[in-house]
């Protein structure tokens, strides 16, 4: 028994990479989003209500760890569900909801923001990075505000377009929505903190599972796309294999090793999140600090690894291409 025939795979491929460019050209309809729920807060609304029965104070840890789980299978089964509902709809409703889910472009503008403000001045630039990080900003310096919108630049391009993709090609639909409602529980459940340690517990393990394959590959994929680039290919691949186990997420660490090995600089090492100092080694220790040019260097890895991996959708997808020309043209001639 196979998970998809090789036809099926390479139709999916084919919707891939259309919703990439949909993606890369328009990115979010944020017209769209004031008018009605973008899917991935129908799926954090779903999260909060289990958060809410299922988190409460009165419950034990091991009750709460429980009821976690249980959260997790029915919005897992929910996400499912929906996903091979839509799915009956047509490979158009397919690209649909793929280039809404992908984050490419989102996640594009987002980090260029960051250089924009810290272009113009400190403050800015703090605000600017505090839309997309969890850690402290208000006493970045510049360089610590480099850091992180790169390493969030590397490590959302596994949980926005990598993570996203693969589970499309594997499962469809489904596995789009799945992955997308367990990545988004675990952004909003998955703390070791005293109100989630419990509860969210399986939420990070169900992301770490998810994410093991996916990161990895955009691990890989950073480090093709930095020929050119302040480090290279070569020094890419030895940073993300030698440190990125050293990373405290089982996941985050290969993109974010192979982009400071591409790149040339060093990233990770300590930081702070709320009043707490994070102390971490250094990924790429030898390399030098950050920069703003580096940002932008960053994103243009990122771009390219996003080619490379639109590429390798054609390549695999082309049979599939050439019989929807055939089919095409049987129908205009």
């Amino acid at each position: 028994m196979t998970l998809f025939t090789e036809t099926e795979f390479q139709q999916r491929c084919m919707i891939l990479l259309a919703a990439m460019i949909i993606d890369a050209i328009w990115g979010e309809p944020d017209w769209l989003w004031r008018h009605m729920p973008h899917p991935v807060v129908l799926f954090g609304r779903l999260i909060d209500k289990t958060s809410q029965r299922g988190n409460q104070r009165r419950f034990s840890g091991r009750q709460r760890r429980l009821n976690g789980i249980i959260a997790m299978a029915l919005s897992g089964g929910i996400a499912l569900l929906a996903g091979y509902m839509l799915g009956l709809l047509g490979p158009v409703v397919e690209v649909i909801y793929l280039a809404i889910l992908l984050a490419g472009h989102s996640l594009h503008q987002h980090v260029k923001a960051v250089a924009v403000a810290l272009a113009r001045n400190l403050d800015a630039a703090r605000r600017a990075i505090g839309m997309i990080v969890g850690r402290r900003t208000t006493r970045m310096s510049a360089a610590e505000i480099c850091r992180a919108a790169i390493e969030t630049d590397a490590e959302n391009l596994s949980d926005g377009v990598v993570a996203p993709a693969l589970w499309f090609l594997i499962f469809g639909l489904p596995g789009l929505f799945l992955y997308k409602m367990i990545n988004t529980a675990d952004s909003m459940i998955g703390y070791k903190n005293a109100r989630f340690y419990a509860f969210g517990w399986a939420a990070a393990k169900c992301d770490d599972v998810l994410n093991f394959l996916p990161a990895r590959l955009t691990g890989g994929l950073i480090a093709l796309a930095s020929i050119g680039a302040g480090g290279g290919v070569a020094a890419a691949i030895k940073t993300m294999l030698a440190d990125a186990p050293k990373h405290a997420s089982p996941n985050a660490g290969w993109p974010e090793a192979a982009m400071a090995g591409g790149l040339g600089i060093w990233l990770a090492g300590p930081r702070t999140y709320g009043n707490r100092m994070v102390i971490a080694d250094r990924f790429n220790a030898a390399g030098r600090d950050a920069r703003i040019a580096d940002i932008a260097a960053g994103l243009r890895v990122a771009q390219k690894a996003q080619i490379i991996l639109a590429a390798l959708l054609l390549i695999a997808g082309w049979p599939a291409m050439q019989a929807i020309a055939a089919h095409f043209k049987q129908l205009v001639s």
